[in-house]
């Protein structure tokens, strides 16, 4: 009897269907590639691009060290670069299941397809080299597609904060009714978390250097023998590479591998957007639920199978869920550094495979979406008020007692007042579901008469909000559109949600 990995044809629920191994349908696909990613960093994570990368590598490597004078021809280069993407795939994967060894099935293929340069390939190099060197290659060209997202989301935030600074809300903390804000004001909060994380990437990508050429424990010994222990040589070789990679700077100690504290560093300050995310998406979910808020809803749009007037916030719930799988995946990287022994061990490569990919896959998604949501925010003024006006009346207690001292009232008397009547009022709308009237209690109540003509004024929604309005564009002005400064020439463009 085959077993399951041999066999042509699968049980299901009884029955024998045929599969066709050909068929991507009928093998797994992440979602992250499959259904939510830009082709960008889908590409960035291809298996074309770490190939190729591997071939440019073994390009730069042999460019260097015919600059420092081995005997390495220009014909053999131009054969190399002439075959940096003519990866036969099928081969690779047939030469790997022989060897065990993913470096030298490749180191094969392309010696076949450059037999002039077969001599000088990989010379002096260990697995490391392409291995890790790519690795760093890709996470800076991650960290360079995920920038210009996380900037053109406060970007359009930024919009929304401005277009309503001054617009009331009802402030919550402890998720209970609290003194007024603006819902720009709120909007800036949201911001303020995005530009920490804009930060943090920033710094997280301008951090990495190259492994560069180090040799197999860190040493640079092979290629000291290689260059007759000429250490000039060899510091020159690691610059060259370097430079040719797009690097200034390699790291100076490294063992087989570079620190994995880096991929920590990395995965960190993407989970650290991932919080940011879920937090603003919830509140987003939140308001919604209120009706004050809500997220583009297509006309053709669906919310329920059964409930055909929901509209339900799920590009908001899929930031959420893909946040959190974003914050989980940093201690994949933190657990793999803490046990790296010595010069490395080889239980950080199944893990990284996964890890790393997925991070910035998800960090790429949560921004697209998050992009999207931002560009359609629906708010519904009349909504916002009419919770405001649920409220107000006991917001307005501290203002009214202040206009009766003014008017030579006591203020321990004033305060007993509205305190009896503030109650009486909480328990109508507690017990009986009526509209809160302790304005309508104070005007009728004979010891508030001095100020019977001041009340209307004193419940102006606006003037419970503070500097809210000036903060929003003093926060604009002083600090987003500094840091928006180096993304101006890509802020365009709308995200869109396809499935």
């Amino acid at each position: 009897m085959a077993s399951r990995g041999e066999g042509d044809s699968s049980i299901l629920n009884g029955s024998r269907i045929s599969l066709d191994s050909n068929m991507e349908h009928n093998k797994y696909q992440t979602p992250l590639t499959a259904r939510y990613a830009s082709e960008e960093m889908s590409y960035n994570f291809s298996e074309m691009k770490k190939f190729s990368t591997w071939r440019r590598l073994w390009v730069y490597l042999a460019k260097a060290q015919k600059e420092l004078g081995l005997n390495i021809s220009q014909e053999q280069i131009d054969e190399m670069e002439s075959n940096v993407f003519s990866i036969d795939f099928e081969f690779v994967a047939e030469e790997e299941k022989k060897t065990r060894h993913d470096v030298m099935a490749h180191v094969h293929d392309f010696a076949l397809k450059c037999p002039k340069a077969a001599a000088i390939l990989h010379l002096g190099a260990t697995s490391c080299f392409v291995g890790d060197n790519t690795e760093l290659i890709t996470l800076r060209d991650g960290f360079d597609i995920i920038l210009p997202k996380v900037a053109r989301c406060v970007s359009r935030l930024a919009d929304f904060a401005m277009q309503n600074r001054s617009l009331p809300t009802l402030g919550f903390t402890h998720m209970q009714p609290a003194q007024l804000v603006t819902v720009g004001k709120r909007a800036c909060l949201w911001i303020n978390d995005l530009l920490m994380d804009l930060r943090n990437l920033e710094r997280s990508r301008n951090d990495l250097r190259f492994r560069g050429c180090k040799g197999t424990t860190g040493t640079q010994a092979s290629f000291l023998q290689l260059f007759d222990g000429n250490e000039e040589k060899v510091k020159k070789l690691d610059e060259l590479v370097t430079n040719y990679a797009g690097f200034e700077k390699s790291y100076s100690v490294c063992g087989q591998t570079y620190s994995r504290k880096v991929d920590a560093d990395c995965l960190s300050a993407l989970a650290s957007l991932g919080a940011s995310v879920h937090k603003i998406c919830t509140d987003i979910r939140l308001l919604a639920n209120m009706k004050e808020i809500e997220e583009p809803f297509e006309s053709t749009q669906i919310g329920s199978s059964a409930m055909p007037y929901k509209r339900n916030p799920m590009r908001s719930e899929r930031c959420c869920s893909l946040s959190r799988h974003l914050v989980a995946l940093a201690n994949d990287a933190l657990n793999t550094a803490s046990v790296q022994w010595m010069e490395r061990t080889l239980d950080d490569s199944a893990i990284r495979r996964i890890a790393l990919p997925e991070a910035f896959l998800t960090a790429d998604i949560v921004l697209n979406t998050l992009q999207n949501i931002t560009e359609g925010l629906v708010v519904y003024p009349a909504v916002i008020n009419r919770h405001i006006q649920q409220e107000l009346p006991f917001m307005a207690a501290e203002n009214i007692i202040v206009a009766m001292v003014k008017k030579g009232g006591n203020r321990q008397d004033c305060h007993e007042k509205i305190r009896v009547l503030s109650h009486e009022a909480a328990l109508e709308v507690k017990q009986k579901g009526l509209d809160n009237d302790l304005i309508e209690r104070i005007k009728c109540n004979e010891y508030f008469s001095p100020i019977k003509d001041e009340i209307e004024s004193l419940l102006d929604p606006k003037t419970f909000v503070g500097r809210a309005p000036n903060q929003v564009v003093e926060f604009i002005t002083n600090e987003v559109k500094p840091a928006l400064e180096q993304y101006q020439n890509r802020l365009q463009g709308k995200a869109s949600v396809n499935v």
